[in-house]
């Protein structure tokens, strides 16, 4: 996989070998089908299903596995018995290439990282849902404020002849 700018999902699975295409299709089918309203977008270099302003999975393709991100302290307790025999570190849940794609789990992982993202954005109004910073600076009220004192004009200095005294050498 020597690319490395990618512009979108399809030329990214195209860079993997045969099989492992056929797995990565099978993901991204399964994450489609879990979050139908979702983007799909390449960031970090990898496919990525954005949703309520922001990223809710992420996935990727290695040697010897597939990958799902993130996966932090809440999906793992939620889905602790069931991730037991993959190995996580890092945020990352990794999926052996040799094995059945766990496609419901996947599906349950996506739609869990919705709810995630939905409750991190919650309370931060239309930005968060819209992913828009200017949506929410325009709605902000403007604060009076007292007008700043006129400046004066500036005096001009003539030289004076204490000015342009020179050290005697």
């Amino acid at each position: 996989m020597a690319k490395t700018d990618f512009r979108s999902v399809d030329e990214y699975i195209a860079t993997h070998p045969t099989a492992v295409q056929k797995v990565l299709t099978l993901v991204r089918d399964t994450i489609r089908k879990a979050l139908p309203e979702a983007v799909e977008t390449i960031s970090y270099q990898i496919p990525t299903y954005k949703q309520h302003g922001g990223a809710v999975v992420y996935f990727a393709g290695w040697k010897k596995h597939f990958s799902i991100y993130p996966a932090g302290a809440e999906l793992l307790a939620a889905f602790g018995d069931e991730l037991a025999r993959y190995q996580i570190s890092k945020g990352t849940i990794r999926f052996p290439l040799d094995e059945p794609v766990p496609t419901t789990l996947i599906e349950r992982i996506a739609r869990h990282r919705e709810k995630e993202t939905l409750a991190r954005t919650k309370g931060k109004g239309t930005a968060a849902m819209t992913g828009s910073r200017k949506a929410s600076a325009a709605k902000k009220p403007k604060v009076a404020r007292k007008p700043k004192p006129a400046k004066k004009a500036a005096s001009r200095k003539t030289a004076t002849p204490s000015m342009t005294k020179r050290k005697a050498t």
